[in-house]
């Protein structure tokens, strides 16, 4: 793994505003940075992102199966009450799932590791399946990538035969997402865009346009009945909503499915510690209630974590991270080193919700910024990666998007 200094296109700019790319350049910085790019092996790919990331995956169905069972977990998951139900039952009924995105701290050496999961509503689709692919046939045909380099990146044709197993032809597939966010419609338009090539039917409405029925049903903008809905808005906010209360006899399936509001939810994190502890992709991971007591020396956690945090003592109170169990773009996580916060997030929306403690694991640096991995999942396999780098050690939302290649 390295990152290789290359010419960017003289072009860019005409190229993203053709394809309606246009938050390429925000806040006065460039999202999308082509000027350098990381620089695989296929034995990285394979052997170290792709398998650990398709493992990983089947890890967390083993614990959605654990916690949908268990309703002191959903508590601890912050799944409210009066709608733990539903999210089980949508378990047990085996509703499917379409995508979801890994991240993950690489280096090109050690074992990739888990730092979250967001199996929801993961945002970076476009760029990652569609954007990037273009700018390694452009540089391969200007010269600037060797010939026969490749890219670890079939999301779009994961997501075409995803629809194609789960729908018949011609089933009517509603997208929604809050209106004018560019970047939010950019990734529903690339579900929707494969979901077309998967011969469906795809209609978009903003999510404030939706509306319910006399008989309970969901309505899109135009009033037409939505029997499938894509929604690129979180379950733990859905859930809150008084829209919630329609869902179970609405009759529409939604993707996706409700038990996603227990993977995409940092306290997912804990729970695969304690059902596979010491797996080499995954970090050591509490309940922040649990071992609050025990992150100062002589500080002991509660009797039913203690013999898993012992080995890793030393571990957390030399260097941890506290994350709110639901949060977006690094908000209200805070790196904590010797019983001292050294760096925060300046976003605090999320604070009101219950944390996890994860173990600190640094990201590599090059030039001066942190890559993190995105390993996308398409059904039940990765089928490719986002890359997205940050100066800080916590990835925000300023942060650099940056495509990779593979070659020996």
């Amino acid at each position: 793994m390295r990152k290789i200094t290359l010419p960017e296109r003289p072009d860019l700019a005409a190229k993203a505003a053709e394809v309606g790319f246009t938050f390429a350049h925000m806040h006065g910085e460039p999202y999308w940075d082509e000027t350098s790019a990381y620089r695989f092996t296929l034995a990285q790919i394979e052997t170290d992102l792709e398998g650990p990331a398709t493992e990983l995956h089947a890890m967390t169905r083993e614990a959605v199966d654990r916690i949908v069972a268990d309703p002191a977990l959903m508590d601890r998951l912050g799944i409210p009450q009066a709608h733990q139900a539903l999210v089980a039952d949508s378990w047990a009924r085996n509703e499917p799932e379409i995508y979801g995105r890994m991240d993950l701290a690489y280096d090109g050496t050690e074992p990739a590791k888990l730092l979250e999961y967001n199996a929801d509503t993961p945002t970076s689709l476009y760029e990652s399946a569609a954007f990037q692919w273009q700018w390694l046939e452009d540089q391969m045909a200007a010269g600037h990538l060797p010939q026969g380099a490749d890219q670890f990146n079939g999301i779009h044709e994961a997501l075409v035969e995803r629809y194609r197993e789960l729908f018949p032809p011609n089933t009517d597939i509603h997208f929604t997402a809050v209106a004018d966010n560019a970047e939010d419609y950019a990734t529903v338009e690339a579900m929707a865009w494969a979901a077309r090539e998967a011969g469906m039917g795809a209609h978009y409405s903003d999510l404030d346009k939706l509306a319910v029925s006399k008989d309970g049903q969901f309505l899109d903008a135009d009033d037409r009945v939505i029997g499938t809905l894509f929604k690129l808005y979180p379950w733990e906010d859905l859930l809150t909503d008084d829209f919630a209360r329609h869902i179970a006899k609405s009759g529409c399936m939604f993707l996706e499915p409700a038990w996603k509001a227990v993977v995409s939810n940092k306290g997912l994190l804990p729970v695969l510690w304690q059902m596979f502890p010491g797996h080499p992709n995954l970090l050591p991971s509490f309940f922040a209630d649990d071992v609050a007591d025990a992150l100062v020396a002589g500080g002991q956690p509660v009797p039913d974590v203690a013999r898993a945090f012992a080995p890793v003592a030393e571990q957390f109170r030399t260097a941890h991270v506290v994350k709110p169990i639901f949060s977006r773009e690094g908000a209200g996580v805070v790196i904590v080193e010797g019983g001292e916060v050294t760096e925060a997030s300046d976003n605090r929306d999320y604070d009101g919700h219950a944390r996890i403690v994860q173990a600190y694991h640094a990201l590599p640096e090059f030039d001066g910024f942190r890559p993190v991995i995105g390993a996308w999942i398409v059904g039940h396999a990765c089928a490719g990666i986002g890359i997205r780098e940050d100066r800080a050690r916590i990835t925000q939302d300023l942060s650099r998007f940056k495509p990779h290649f593979i070659a020996e």
